[in-house]
């Protein structure tokens, strides 16, 4: 009996002590062709709650995988994408699904616990070349899976991307509009017209089980942290990119980010 018993603690231990781990299933490491590979008319489920695809979504690929042994470790984990740090948030089973838009060339996918600690990274190259690189990307991010933040570009014709116009005429446009937080929104041009640039930030309102409301004081936290990557000419030699950390504290708030010349 006291030998079952010591084998039930050192088991009870060895898990308490267990190092948190990756599942990824997708995308993998190597060659890949997204032609072949996508499959963006697919229903798909996210967690924890399904995306809402408003067709904008252009060659989305999906991240996907779980988080294992995650019992008193820091939350939230982070996906780290092409150098673009996002929230990681998962259901109760550890599991994961992210849309984003993947250019051609080569790309990366690391999983980073709280603590800083990488915990899986993967290198894939995107032979599609029928995809043209980005000159401009726009990616989003937000610490509050129950709040919905929206991401706003004018191009310099006075064209206004965003959730209820998504695509623009010029070719640029959101290539992910996630609603189901924390993230990613993404806005892509890959032949940027010269001028004026501007970039917002809007916090539209919160999710609870009934759906999104705009009751003040509804948010899972006082302060919703937005991260904003400004990258420009992805994966290529004169890639150089901005990062802006923009604190939001009620619905409604619309904070200028960037203002830039192309």
């Amino acid at each position: 009996m006291r030998s079952v018993l010591l084998f039930c603690l050192a088991a009870l231990c060895a898990n308490a002590m267990a190092e948190p781990a990756v599942d990824l299933q997708g995308p993998v490491a190597g060659w890949r062709y997204s032609g072949l590979l996508d499959r963006a008319d697919d229903a798909r489920v996210t967690y924890p709650t399904p995306p809402i695809d408003r067709g904008a979504q252009r060659g989305r690929s999906l991240i996907e995988g779980s988080l294992k042994n995650l019992q008193g470790t820091r939350q939230p984990h982070r996906l780290v994408v092409n150098g673009n740090p996002l929230p990681l948030y998962t259901d109760e089973q550890g599991r994961f699904v992210r849309p984003y838009n993947f250019g051609a060339g080569s790309n990366s996918v690391e999983v980073v616990s709280g603590d800083g600690q990488s915990l899986k990274r993967v290198q894939f190259y995107e032979a599609n070349f029928n995809k043209t690189p980005a000159r401009v990307r726009i990616v989003l991010g937000w610490d509050d899976p129950k709040a919905e933040l929206d991401l706003h570009v004018v191009t310099p014709d006075g064209q206004h991307a965003f959730w209820a116009d998504p695509v623009m005429s010029n070719g640029g446009g959101l290539d992910t509009d996630s609603v189901d937080g924390p993230g990613p929104e993404m806005f892509t041009m890959t032949a940027p017209l010269h001028g004026r640039y501007l970039v917002f930030v809007n916090y539209w309102g919160n999710l609870n089980s009934q759906g999104y409301n705009f009751t003040e004081g509804s948010n899972q936290n006082e302060v919703i942290t937005a991260q904003i990557s400004l990258v420009f000419n992805e994966n290529t030699p004169n890639e150089k990119r901005e990062t802006f950390i923009v604190p939001l504290r009620g619905i409604g708030d619309l904070q200028l980010i960037k203002s830039f010349n192309y």
